[in-house]
């Protein structure tokens, strides 16, 4: 007799209204499932990315009465860390358990999470792995520009390309105009190819519209989805690049934006504190349908 599949949750994350955000598939229970029934839902639901709770492991840091393993599949593959099924994982919990901290043991690390309601509204922050940048070969520069269809003469000189690591590897493109950004079609099979090779998650794409805010974007193909509409990992890893190039203050509160040009509007906190090289994101969520 084969077991009944365990309820798949639908939240956003980084929007609280349900057309807005990331959208999650949520597992609160996947100790029953094994990788291949773990992949095969989250590619019939095509969300960039669902979440798969366990029993944590031995030793894993934090409040154990509220810790779990998680694991991340998108449609094509599992990856090591993500942001938005993380905050929309919290979400889940503490509609269910309370607000409060939580901890989660990621392929990446661990990765504790603080819920907290904000004016009637859940809002969870994410405090990352121990980031770090590398530097990004020229050619390979040229490579992701030509799959994007980009020229150079389009991108801002103020942010030089970089990998950023949070958790999740991520390469840093910024856009000298809001036009640049916004106009994105790519070669998705090219682009796929490179980041297979880099070993990325997604391509970061910013434009910065103030000291503090920026527009950014966020091409995934490496699983099966063209675009991301709000990516924590990524948000995660460009603070982490903005502050170790001097492009904010070493203790900062960044705004990032991002969906907008999918129709899908979502808003991402990003904390910088000073002697910590950790990076915390923050945002709101909320189920749907």
């Amino acid at each position: 007799m084969t077991s009944p599949l365990p309820e798949v949750l639908r939240y956003t994350a980084f929007s609280s209204n349900p057309e807005g955000g990331n959208p999650a598939g949520v597992v609160l229970d996947a100790a029953g499932l094994d990788d291949d029934a773990m992949l095969a839902i989250a590619a019939d639901l095509g969300y960039s990315e669902s979440a798969f709770l366990t029993v944590p492991p031995e030793g894993v840091e934090g409040r154990t009465e509220r810790a779990y393993a998680i694991r991340y599949f998108s449609p094509k593959a599992e990856v090591s860390f993500c942001g938005h099924a993380t905050i929309a994982t919290a979400i889940a919990l503490a509609e269910r358990t309370g607000p409060g901290e939580l901890v989660f043991a990621t392929p990446a690390g661990t990765v504790p999470v603080e819920v907290a309601a904000e004016g009637g509204t859940l809002r969870a922050t994410l405090t990352s792995v121990a980031p770090h940048i590398e530097e990004v070969s020229d050619a390979d520069v040229t490579e992701a520009l030509a799959a994007l269809g980009w020229r150079r003469s389009e991108l801002d000189p103020a942010f030089p390309p970089r990998i950023a690591f949070a958790g999740a590897r991520h390469l840093v493109l910024a856009a000298a105009t809001r036009a640049r950004l916004a106009d994105l079609a790519y070669d998705f099979a090219r682009l796929e190819t490179l980041m297979h090779r880099l070993d990325l998650t997604t391509v970061q794409l910013v434009w910065r519209e103030s000291d503090t805010v920026f527009h950014v974007r966020d091409p995934f193909p490496v699983g099966g989805v063209v675009e991301d509409p709000a990516t924590g990992a990524a948000a995660a890893a460009f603070g982490a690049y903005a502050r170790e190039l001097g492009l904010v203050p070493e203790q900062s509160v960044l705004t990032l934006r991002q969906g907008e040009d999918m129709g899908r509007p979502g808003e991402l906190t990003v904390t910088l504190r000073a002697g910590d090289p950790r990076v915390r994101v923050s945002g709101a969520g909320t189920p749907i349908g």
